[in-house]
């Protein structure tokens, strides 16, 4: 039977703001990545999230970005890679205090939006954040884009690596995701997007905008929770895989 991991972007509000849809879309899926207060996200709203995953036993991760509340940390920044470790560091640490006091333990790590994409091309960018990473703690998953220079530089230095996919993006024929600026770069229609993320995970393929099939690898499906449908389409896709016979379950699990 085929096995993926279904995760998706929590906490990133402030104080008691949409930590109800939070919650409804927690039941759907099996790994949860909580902002740590750069892009988006608060200590109140971290410690709530945090707590609402356990009550789920869903696998906690945290999603440090670039500091930019304004752009919600998807506009692109200078930056270099001693900036780039700190920042992680730094981030990992205030989620990690909040998942420790509540009896948890961290299970993975995901950057979020500009970061991710820069990391997913950039050698310098991904080395630093696995190095952050992995000097927090060696045991922690790095999340990172399927073929991506994330997910190398993190099984370089010896962290496991989950590849991630993503259910409502557009793929790029070098592997990319289509930036959000671009026509297309979102699919909308629930089953065009839940077809793509079967094809995905049974097929190891994707078709990209230049009508070419790409190799990828899906151990973790990203779903965005912040869509005017997101918890309806929580709810179909993983009703869907189940039928397409695809086991769904938190990331920690796929490495047993």
């Amino acid at each position: 039977m085929y096995r993926v991991d279904l995760n998706c972007d929590m906490g990133e509000s402030f104080g008691a703001y949409r930590l109800g849809a939070d919650e409804d879309i927690l039941e759907y899926v099996t790994s949860a990545n909580i902002a740590c207060g750069f892009h988006a996200g608060d200590p109140t709203t971290m410690r709530k999230t945090v707590i609402l995953a356990l009550e789920k036993g869903i696998g906690i991760g945290a999603h440090p970005g670039l500091p930019d509340l304004i752009g919600f940390g998807r506009r692109n920044m200078e930056i270099s890679p001693q900036e780039v470790f700190d920042m992680v560091v730094y981030q990992i640490g205030a989620l990690y205090g909040f998942v420790k006091a509540e009896g948890g333990i961290l299970q993975h790590v995901k950057p979020h939006g500009a970061l991710y994409n820069m990391a997913a091309k950039s050698s310098e960018l991904s080395e630093a954040i696995a190095h952050a990473v992995y000097k927090v703690d060696s045991e922690l998953i790095l999340f990172g884009l399927s073929g991506s220079e994330l997910v190398k530089s993190g099984k370089s230095i010896g962290l496991r690596t989950a590849s991630e996919v993503f259910a409502d993006r557009t793929y790029q024929q070098d592997g990319l995701l289509t930036p959000r600026r671009q026509p297309n770069a979102l699919i909308t229609d629930d089953q065009k997007a839940i077809d793509q993320v079967i094809l995905m995970v049974k097929e190891g393929k994707v078709l990209s905008q230049q009508g070419v099939d790409i190799a990828i690898q899906a151990d973790t499906i990203c779903i965005h929770g912040d869509g005017a449908h997101a918890l309806s389409f929580a709810r179909k896709i993983r009703e869907q895989l189940i039928n397409s016979e695809i086991n769904v379950q938190a990331v920690m699990d796929l490495f047993y």
